[in-house]
């Protein structure tokens, strides 16, 4: 194991919930409330872009263009509160360390990364057509989500101002994004959202994990895109959950990251009400 792994001190975030305003009302304190929660979720993919901290400053841009990483969302994290950030080597592993998230005394996330020697072989992109988004959203539910599903390409241009702010908002101290110009895992995380969130209507919704394979490092200015499929959808506990195998492109042609993405759709909370 590399020692740089083993020499990481832990990172110690302020908490800041980007979605307050967003139509996804879990990170409404009151809404969330409804669900039993505290306040308003911070953003899942927000707590991945702390996990993943770790794992940029033990191999900067080298785990940005082949490196892989996983994140279970285990508990919320709250807005204002501080989240701790620890990496440990995995043990008989090169190049790999095992991260957690704490916050108010509680584990809320977990995860790997690792940094193989060369990344695997690239998806066919052919698996992954480019498809219009729906001109009129339907509600997410099973046969709007079918199993094998194509879903319509959603993109955006990230520009320096957009990725300032971002920067900002997931409070990221490393140096790594803003001098190089590179985008940061937790902005390319969030496609896997808004592959779900431009194709179905949602109502309050959870992000619940998901694992990400780098195949370039994406760079401020571009314009990154993302193709999914639906994988899995199913019923566990109460909760609709969808499962995408999503691919996200730098303008239109070069891999930049496969994304497994998991999430509860409709939590048994709304079913419920129903």
């Amino acid at each position: 194991m590399s020692s740089a792994v083993a020499a990481i001190a832990d990172y110690q975030v302020q908490a800041y919930n980007t979605s307050k305003d967003s139509d996804n009302k879990i990170h409404d304190d009151t809404v969330a409330k409804k669900f039993g929660f505290s306040g308003g979720l911070v953003p899942g993919v927000d707590v991945y872009a702390y996990l993943s901290h770790p794992a940029a400053e033990a191999w900067g841009r080298d785990w940005l263009e082949r490196g892989s990483a996983d994140c279970r969302l285990l508990l919320p994290v709250y807005d204002g509160a501080t989240a701790t950030v620890s990496a440990k080597p995995i043990a008989g592993e090169d190049n790999a360390m095992a991260i957690t998230v704490e916050s108010a005394g509680q584990l809320c996330a977990e995860g790997t990364a690792r940094l193989p020697e060369a990344a695997p072989a690239a998806p066919d992109l052919a698996d992954f057509p480019i498809a219009p988004l729906p001109d009129s959203r339907p509600p997410a539910s099973p046969e709007s989500l079918p199993a094998g599903g194509l879903m319509g390409t959603y993109e955006l241009c990230l520009d320096d101002r957009l990725m300032a702010g971002y920067l900002d908002d997931v409070r990221e101290t490393l140096p790594l994004y803003a001098d190089a110009g590179l985008i940061h895992p937790g902005m390319i995380s969030r496609f896997g959202n808004r592959a779900l969130a431009e194709n179905v209507v949602l109502g309050p919704w959870i992000h619940v994990g998901h694992a990400i394979q780098h195949f370039s490092a994406a760079k401020v200015g571009e314009t990154l895109s993302v193709r999914a499929r639906v994988s899995d959808n199913y019923e566990r506990k109460g909760h609709l959950f969808v499962q995408q195998d999503a691919v996200v492109l730098a303008g239109g042609e070069r891999l930049v990251a496969r994304i497994d993405h998991t999430a509860i759709y409709e939590p048994r909370q709304v079913r419920a009400a129903e």
